[in-house]
């Protein structure tokens, strides 16, 4: 059963076109399920710049109404929100999933043409909350808000947010929390798991509709291809290949790659434990659940390609006529990933370095300098950024003989350029961040917003706005944390 009559567009107050083409899916995908009101909406943050670039408009809104249709106290005419069903391998265990605080009030109809869900995280219970209450907290709301504007500052790939509301409500943890709920905007939710849901009923039809209208509505230039489903894959292992080469080029930890956190779209999604990395370091953990380093660092672009693998099982019907060509066409696919990832994963690091071309020593050049900076604890954003100034820097890693013998072959290297050392910073200052959201200032920002003191959640967000630039404010947002500052771990906020 599907409810094809939801997919015309509705136009909302505030400059919102609301399609819902979702439910024209099989409904095993999704229930149709209102938001659970909250007693006492009010706007804690609010991304106007976000809502401008997607054709909406707050500005001469009264705040109460923007509160009310952003925490779904208010659900517009000829909306129809929803929960979607997804299933996840989580920590490499498969669960039958869902939102089971979430709801998708619709796909909203952008200048350009293009859709985006918007998706309220927080917003109360569904059938698949399992025994959960439906509700979020608003220091990890804000986390997320922060770290998912960090990202796109940082011209990665990922969802973002638009708002967050306070819900007047406690919510109840290990202690009492002020309640929340984050406005998520994302070019839509489907993940590896919602493969993996469709997989696991064993209706091949199942998989068909989803993998049809995933396509239509992320790839519809793949639709004439001889084969829809290898086609569709390749395009998912580079976008995951694109993604990873990103997150290790800034240092960014995930926390919880499980296959229900992997979207489709090759958006980053799920800011609950991650972090950035302060000293480098392979291994880095922060996730208070990662309690086996399934996640580290390093370790996150074979988690990659192993939920790339779960998607490719649910598509082996479709890859081939039988089952063996089936599998050799997948692993054909899967193993693409690696050698992607090593050819893009080299070039990100040459680009770090301000190298143009290639040359045989390159990468022993860069992982002899990974392994200097392990050695000695060095800051993984100051020292590449630290590369790209003027003048030779000082401190415990520059003066080193390991780094300073280092600093002459990189010097070498330089010269084998066909571009002039101007190009080389202007290269490295683009590929190399001033500011990441450090852990010590995002903890501190939400501790202060948690009292209703939101200064530095606001400069916090005005700084990674433009976190290549450089400039003399900065620097309270570039110094490491202290040995007292450092945030040990992160959590998820479930």
């Amino acid at each position: 059963m599907t409810h094809s009559s939801n997919a015309s567009q509705q136009r909302h107050p505030h400059g919102f076109q609301f399609e819902s083409t979702y439910l024209t899916l099989p409904d095993a995908f999704y229930s149709c399920v209102t938001p659970t009101p909250v007693l006492s909406p009010k706007i804690a943050q609010l991304n106007t710049e976000l809502a401008s670039s997607i054709g909406v408009s707050f500005l001469t809104a009264d705040e109460c109404d923007v509160a009310a249709l952003l925490s779904g106290n208010q659900v517009s005419h000829g909306t129809t929100p929803f929960a979607q069903a997804y299933a996840g391998h989580q920590f490499g265990h498969f669960t039958l999933l869902g939102d089971g605080r979430a709801h998708v009030l619709g796909e909203h109809q952008l200048p350009d043409g293009r859709r985006v869900d918007i998706q309220l995280k927080g917003s109360g219970q569904t059938p698949y909350s399992r025994r959960g209450d439906g509700r979020a907290a608003l220091g990890p709301m804000l986390r997320e808000y922060i770290l998912s504007e960090a990202m796109h500052g940082l011209g990665i790939p990922t969802t973002r947010s638009l708002a967050v509301v306070s819900t007047g409500e406690n919510v109840f943890r290990e202690t009492p929390l002020q309640g929340a709920i984050l406005t998520r905007v994302a070019m839509s939710h489907i993940r590896v798991g919602t493969f993996e849901y469709a997989a696991a009923s064993q209706d091949k039809g199942l998989v068909e509709a989803l993998l049809n209208y995933t396509v239509d509505r992320h790839m519809p230039d793949i639709k004439q291809d001889p084969n829809i489903a290898i086609s569709f894959l390749n395009r998912v292992v580079q976008s995951q290949v694109d993604l990873l080469v990103n997150w290790m080029r800034v240092g960014f930890i995930h926390g919880v790659m499980n296959t229900d956190n992997m979207l489709i779209s090759g958006e980053t999604i799920d800011y609950g434990p991650c972090a950035f990395m302060d000293d480098y370091d392979p291994e880095t953990v922060f996730s208070s659940i990662d309690h086996m380093g399934r996640y580290a660092y390093a370790n996150q672009p074979m988690a990659a390609q192993w939920n790339l693998v779960r998607l490719a099982e649910t598509l082996l019907p479709m890859l081939a006529d039988t089952e063996d060509d089936a599998i050799k066409a997948a692993k054909t696919m899967i193993d693409g990933f690696s050698t992607s990832y090593q050819h893009q994963w080299l070039t990100m690091m040459r680009e770090k370095l301000g190298l143009f071309g290639h040359q045989s020593d390159d990468k022993t050049l860069i992982l002899d300098l990974l392994t200097i900076m392990h050695d000695h604890n060095a800051d993984y954003t100051n020292t590449f950024r630290a590369l790209s100034q003027s003048d030779n820097p000082t401190g415990p890693l520059h003066d080193t003989q390991a780094f300073g013998d280092w600093v002459k072959r990189w010097e070498e290297r330089l010269k084998a350029n066909k571009e002039d050392r101007e190009a080389s910073i202007a290269l490295m200052k683009q590929r190399n961040p001033a500011v990441i959201p450090r852990n010590h200032l995002v903890e501190n920002a939400l501790d202060a917003a948690i009292q209703g003191d939101f200064s530095q959640v606001n400069g916090l967000l005005d700084v990674l706005k433009t976190p290549y630039s450089d400039g003399p404010d900065l620097g309270p947002f570039k110094q490491p944390p202290t040995p007292s500052e450092r945030v040990q771990h992160t959590f998820c906020g479930t």
